[in-house]
């Protein structure tokens, strides 16, 4: 009696969580199917690697496949013979083991096989190699510049050269914190993406203004490091429209998973109408660096600066948060001005540098900074003083190396 006993609490067990895992299963349905595929990114149970759009992403989605493939047949043969050796010659069968020292022929093959399967898999991942650096007689070139955290692009070669713009995630800070649902783009939107044209060679040269960042978009088959004081290339020629999405493979600081990567690839006609878009809108909303601005101009300009450049870690309401500072009555914000420009335009420890942003974009966000929230110092900078904080940084730079040079 007790045995059945034990043996009955034991299925009831086993029934309950049965139970239990199924209405889990069940509980979980919503929300699993309320997940669907990425646009131009991962899709919802893809074991494998992004549908390839390039024929480089084809050669690799290929290589994957021939070696997974011929390591799975290793696996399967060395364990099968390992595995039957185990249990036909087992000792608990009487199985008495040979004697013997050595043979020739068997160490011969073991080692001819596998170079063989070597070679077989080097000379096509040579060849694939070999393509992925050949970045010549490209149609397009562009520089990536890789910042903390958002990424920069120059067109420098081709249709649309002269094109420079930063590219910023977009998804809002709401959904980050957790307060709205996420989107299904969720910290993979950007306000401005590359953008290509379809079928057209594109080489990517990679740098980084800060710190180590790494471009990658899986559809295109390259990762490329953005390296400090380096410059690296890579290339694409993209088969097919659509917007594909990437991110930064590069652990880069707090705000890593913030800089995603986008590139929409459009037609031929499509892409000239962008970049005569692109030119007339740079050619309006050129910045006057000479021009004395009024603080309603610099605070509208400023605004969206620090939307886009600031909010990500002084938060939209200047309240900072963990290792980031308070902007709302900061001490930097509301102390001397130079003290705040060179803060801004040279960075400090943490703090990267915002060299890359022009005089009029410095001078506006500087002046939203001082004057909005509980800032009311009612100071306002123009670029002609971040024009003269850069020329004072350049010349004591230069002076610095005199005097080195004169010493050494």
């Amino acid at each position: 009696m007790v045995i059945l006993g034990k043996e009955a609490m034991k299925k009831t067990k086993h029934a309950l969580a049965a139970f239990l895992a199924g209405a889990s299963l069940l509980a979980g349905a919503p929300a699993l199917a309320a997940v669907s595929d990425m646009p131009g990114g991962p899709a919802v149970n893809e074991l494998n690697f992004q549908p390839p759009v390039t024929k480089l992403a084809q050669e690799l989605h290929s290589l994957h496949t021939m070696m997974l493939i011929i390591c799975l047949v290793i696996f399967i043969a060395v364990f099968g013979v390992m595995f039957y050796s185990i249990i036909k010659h087992r000792k608990s069968k009487g199985h008495q083991p040979a004697n013997f020292h050595e043979s020739t022929t068997v160490e011969v093959i073991w080692t001819v096989v596998p170079f063989i399967i070597v070679i077989l898999m080097a000379l096509p991942a040579t060849k694939t190699v070999v393509a992925m650096k050949d970045t010549t007689n490209a149609d397009i070139t562009i520089k990536v510049t890789g910042y903390q955290w958002k990424w920069g692009y120059d067109y420098l070669k081709g249709e649309g050269e002269g094109i420079r713009f930063l590219s910023t995630l977009t998804t809002p800070r709401s959904q980050i914190d957790g307060a709205e649902p996420k989107s299904n783009t969720y910290l993979q939107e950007v306000d401005n993406p590359m953008v290509v044209p379809v079928n057209k060679k594109v080489r990517l040269i990679t740098t980084a203004n800060d710190v180590i960042h790494s471009f990658y978009v899986p559809a295109f088959g390259i990762k490329q490091d953005a390296i400090p004081g380096f410059v690296r290339d890579t290339w694409f020629k993209a088969e097919k429209v659509g917007e594909y999405r990437g991110f930064c493979t590069e652990l880069c600081g707090k705000e890593h998973a913030f800089m995603p990567v986008v590139v929409k690839v459009v037609s031929e006609d499509d892409y000239n109408k962008w970049v005569d878009t692109q030119k007339k809108q740079m050619a309006a909303s050129a910045d006057d660096p000479n021009k004395t601005y009024t603080v309603q101009e610099l605070m509208e300009r400023g605004q969206k600066v620090y939307a886009s450049n600031c909010a990500v870690c002084h938060q939209p309401n200047g309240k900072g948060g963990g290792a980031f500072p308070a902007l709302d009555g900061g001490k930097i914000v509301t102390g001397p001005v130079a003290d705040h420009v060179s803060i801004v335009l040279h960075g400090k420890n943490a703090m990267p540098t915002w060299s890359h942003l022009n005089d009029v974009e410095l001078a506006a966000v500087i002046t939203y900074e001082r004057n909005s929230w509980s800032n009311k110092t009612g100071d306002v900078v123009q670029p002609a003083q971040v024009r003269e904080a850069r020329g004072n940084k350049s010349a004591n730079a230069a002076g610095a190396a005199a005097d080195a040079a004169k010493n050494s």
